[in-house]
């Protein structure tokens, strides 16, 4: 039996966190792995962050201890599987000396290199800049969620480097019939839909402006999911609260998803969960034409990509005007999830992955 020891950054409300690691969980279980998973952040520090903006001194000082602690133990465990680093900001030696010698796995959904390498302060830039770099060359592997992230793994001298895109369990995220969307709710309105967190709530105020100018000739209604409550002058807005258990189905009862981004490093580094999620439900996708979107959406077929905003204008408002065009899209879009993006899929790779780090102990 492989004994596994996970380190998540973040609890089950982390989404990269559940994303990366705990949906895996039931695979790895089902393979006869024995797994012992210890976040670094508990759900209610990173509530407390959503809340506040930051973390306390106390509440960091015991999640890292928490860490140190489990880590005191890894002689116990063929493998340890971290999400991102162990110990952020830590100097890396320390960090190293604290995983020791055995094999560990690092996994990557974010550009959290660019965390440090383009810090405004040089000192960070100079003494953190390669910090990652250096983990990722003495990995015994290293996953990313998109070309990117393997990109810089490669470059920074990685031994293995495996591409793993963000999946949903798409059992998750029955089919909803268009009798049931948006268009035909309550109101009589159909529903543009965003998921995300207050922390990358940021992206859709961009989108202010064009669906500002869309909602003076087309009627509709802007769904936010977990991004607090916000406010678009002139856009009638719903604000609704994030849960793991419902968020399918709040995605599932709307009309088109969008995803907008700005273009920078840190942007091509993400990998799309939420174009995932809309495609899942069936929903076609409107996303910025930035880093792995557009490996995600072909322009046409399951949604549109957007560079400009009168494009994002025209394209929400032909597909809002256009009821086959959305069921069009959107089934296409489901039939890539069940393809590419799902854990179905991906979950026996990752088992394989994994026992194949344990066997080269």
């Amino acid at each position: 039996m492989i004994r596994l020891l996970a380190l998540p950054r973040y609890g089950r409300l982390g989404a990269s966190s559940r994303l990366r690691i705990m949906q895996y969980l039931p695979s790895l279980l089902s393979a006869s792995m024995q797994i012992t998973v210890k976040p670094l952040l508990s759900d209610s520090m990173l509530q407390s962050r959503y809340n506040k903006g930051s973390y306390s001194l106390w509440q960091l000082m015991r999640a890292y201890g928490g860490r140190c602690w489990a880590l005191l133990w890894r002689r116990r465990f063929e493998v340890i599987w971290i999400e991102k680093e162990a110990f952020p900001w830590m100097p890396l030696w320390m960090e190293r000396a604290l995983l020791g010698s055995g094999p560990y796995v690092l996994y990557f959904d974010d550009a959290v290199f660019h965390v440090y390498d383009q810090h405004p302060h040089r000192y960070v830039r100079r003494f953190y800049g390669r910090r990652l770099d250096q983990l990722m060359a003495n990995a015994a592997l290293v996953v990313s969620g998109n070309q990117y992230l393997a990109q810089r793994a490669r470059h920074a001298g990685a031994k293995r480097v495996v591409v793993v895109p963000t999946v949903i369990d798409i059992d998750r995220y029955p089919l909803t019939s268009l009798e049931s969307r948006g268009s035909l709710a309550s109101d009589g309105l159909p529903r543009i839909v965003w998921i995300g967190s207050p922390s990358t709530v940021s992206y859709l105020r961009g989108l202010q402006g064009p669906l500002q100018t869309l909602a003076r000739s087309v009627p509709f209604v802007l769904r936010v999911i977990g991004g607090g409550n916000i406010e678009m002058p002139g856009v009638r807005v719903e604000s609704i609260r994030w849960s793991e258990d419902t968020e399918a189905q709040e995605i599932a009862a709307c009309d088109v998803g969008v995803m907008p981004l700005v273009d920078s490093a840190w942007e091509r580094g993400k990998c799309g969960y939420k174009l995932i999620q809309y495609m899942a439900c069936g929903l076609p996708v409107v996303a910025s034409n930035v880093g792995v979107n557009v490996e995600i959406v072909r322009h046409g077929v399951n949604g549109m990509l957007i560079n400009s905003e009168q494009e994002w204008v025209a394209a929400l408002g032909t597909l809002l005007g256009d009821q086959l065009l959305r069921a069009r899209m959107g089934m296409e879009g489901r039939r890539r999830v069940e393809i590419d993006y799902c854990v179905q899929r991906t979950g026996p790779l990752m088992v394989e992955l994994l026992r194949s780090v344990a066997a080269e102990t």
